[in-house]
């Protein structure tokens, strides 16, 4: 970070914006901390990382004060993630020069990171579930160890930090919430002295974000620097110092962002302003989707099973379930799409679309009845790598005249898949592009585009905008939006709350395998949802069981 009155480096592009409407009622203890004046923990000078078909960084200068919570922020593509790893050694840049406390460095190795004091919690954790708490870390550690000195090591730094842990408990018992102070104790036992956080709340209810936030102002105050990268800019408001600003590879700017609004970092990272959800009215017509006592035991030995589950979803509503992963989702979205028909013991009604059941039949015949479905996971099973967009369209949308006597229309799948790139903005060579050449964003937005063409009369989306940028996000928001005011009945499980109170009518969680009330949108809040994805609602016999303490 740049002190107040020092002169900035003259190879970043910084823009100012003269918006001083941070977040109102911050809470004191909770206030953005005032970095420690120091020299420079962490200084990139002109890092650049080309790629065959694309510059990662071009010329990115930055420096990380000592106790500094320093926020990046981007869309997909803007160099975010690049950076990061050449920092933990994960990636060699090409040209530029790193200095770690004064001194220039060449890391090499995360190993070669970790040594210096940098450490990294990733957005997916890696973590053995068979194995426990005391046993993963090991795993990571550069030195000898022993297993039982370090169970009190785990034990006696977490409880310090407020980040209780078992080490003999095995990962598959722990929560999401549990498992992530995992990836935070085994950093924190490194000592690190510079700590990267990818998107560190994309699985928490609110309460844990706000432990985490008391974490991480206390690592701050005791001099750990911080580099923070979130697409959450309601936090990055809260709880971050300075934020730097990428596009294209390159830094646009350097803000203050209690100074800011969300509105202006957003137009930052995307280069404009962004429109604001349009909700057409319309009036809730006959339920399209019946799920009555649905049970079901998963398949998966560390999921979670379903008990007593039901709800209706009507003609041209949007209704959100809300959860921390692997609380049932999984089990839900294969019950409903098909991936996993039920028993024959279940019964005929558990399921009914459009006022048939269909509980018992696969995939294929529920799409023939008008059910579409985009799955959490993009590549694998949203899509298929290898195989070309088209392709890939033809995957689920061949009733839509691609096929005739048996025979593939190969005019009419690449008019298919053209007119999903077109409208709805994917960034891409064509309808020849593989799956696996696209960015995340565009490809869920054509996974999305592939099944709102075919205009479902039920649509089922697990994550919609899971790692996808603010932009592409707004897009994909609105156009879910605009399917909803053409009849369709739409179901959206999500672990983004801001984007289920953007778009749903009503909302309930899923907890445990069991489903909350469901509420009107209006009629709750981020704190009552938050304590019901801990299980914490009305009617749930095992009220105590997430409780994180």
């Amino acid at each position: 970070m740049q002190t107040e009155g020092t002169e900035r480096d003259a190879n970043v592009s910084h823009q100012a914006i003269a918006t001083p409407s941070g977040p109102a009622g911050t809470p004191a203890s909770l206030a953005p901390s005032a970095p420690v004046a120091s020299l420079a923990r962490l200084s990139l000078a002109g890092i650049t990382k080309q790629y065959p078909l694309v510059r990662a960084n071009d010329n990115v200068s930055m420096e990380v004060a000592p106790g500094e919570i320093h926020a990046v922020l981007g869309e997909n593509g803007a160099g975010k993630s690049t950076l990061m790893k050449i920092i933990y050694g994960a990636v060699r840049p090409d040209a530029g020069e790193i200095r770690w406390e004064g001194r220039v460095q060449e890391i090499d190795s995360p190993a070669a990171a970790r040594k210096l004091g940098i450490g990294m919690v990733f957005q997916h954790f890696s973590l053995f579930e068979t194995l426990t708490v005391g046993e993963n870390i090991a795993l990571s550690l550069d030195q000898a160890f022993d297993l039982k000195a370090l169970g009190t090591r785990i034990s006696a730094v977490s409880a310090d930090y407020g980040l209780d842990l078992d080490p003999q408990r095995h990962v598959h018992s722990l929560t999401v919430g549990e498992r992530q102070r995992v990836e935070i104790v085994r950093c924190l036992l490194q000592d690190p002295r510079l700590l990267i956080m990818d998107e560190p709340t994309s699985v928490l209810t609110p309460q844990a974000v706000r432990k985490l936030f008391i974490v991480l102002r206390r690592l701050a105050a005791e001099g750990c620097s911080i580099l923070y990268i979130s697409h959450k800019l309601d936090e990055i408001q809260e709880l971050c110092d300075t934020a730097t600003v990428m596009r294209g590879g390159r830094i646009t700017g350097q803000v203050t962002p209690s100074q800011e609004t969300q509105a202006t970092l957003a137009q930052l990272m995307v280069g404009h302003a962004l429109p604001a959800y349009t909700r057409r009215q319309h009036t809730p017509g006959d339920t399209l989707l019946a799920v009555r006592d649905l049970s079901l035991v998963s398949r998966d030995p560390f999921g979670t099973s379903l008990s007593a589950v039901s709800f209706d979803l009507r003609a041209g509503e949007v209704l959100g379930i809300a959860g921390v992963s692997g609380n049932g989702q999984a089990e839900l979205l294969a019950a409903l799409s098909g991936e996993m028909p039920l028993p024959a013991e279940a019964g005929d009604q558990v399921i009914q679309l459009c006022g048939q059941p269909v509980g018992r039949l696969g995939a294929g015949a529920r799409r023939t009845r008008g059910f579409a479905f985009v799955p959490e996971e993009r590549l694998g099973r949203g899509a298929v790598p290898a195989l070309s967009l088209a392709d890939n369209g033809l995957l689920t949308a061949h009733r839509q005249q691609m096929v005739r006597s048996g025979w593939i229309k190969r005019a009419s799948v690449q008019a298919f898949a053209q007119r999903c790139i077109a409208a709805f903005d994917v960034r891409c060579s064509g309808p020849d592009a593989l799956a696996q050449s696209l960015s995340g964003g565009n490809l869920q937005k054509f996974i999305v585009g592939r099944e709102i063409l075919q205009e479902p009369k039920v649509l089922v989306v697990a994550q919609p905008t899971w790692g996808v940028d603010i932009g592409a996000a707004g897009f994909i928001r609105q156009q879910l939006l605009d399917l909803a005011a053409r009849g369709t009945a739409i179901l959206v499980i999500s672990e983004e709350l801001q984007e289920l109170f953007d778009i749903c009518d009503r909302i309930a969680v899923l907890a445990g395998g069991r489903l909350s009330p469901v509420r009107a949108t209006q009629d709750t809040n981020a704190e009552e949802i938050g304590l019901w994805m801990a299980g914490l609602f009305p009617g749930n016999p095992a009220a105590s069981f997430a409780v994180e303490h």
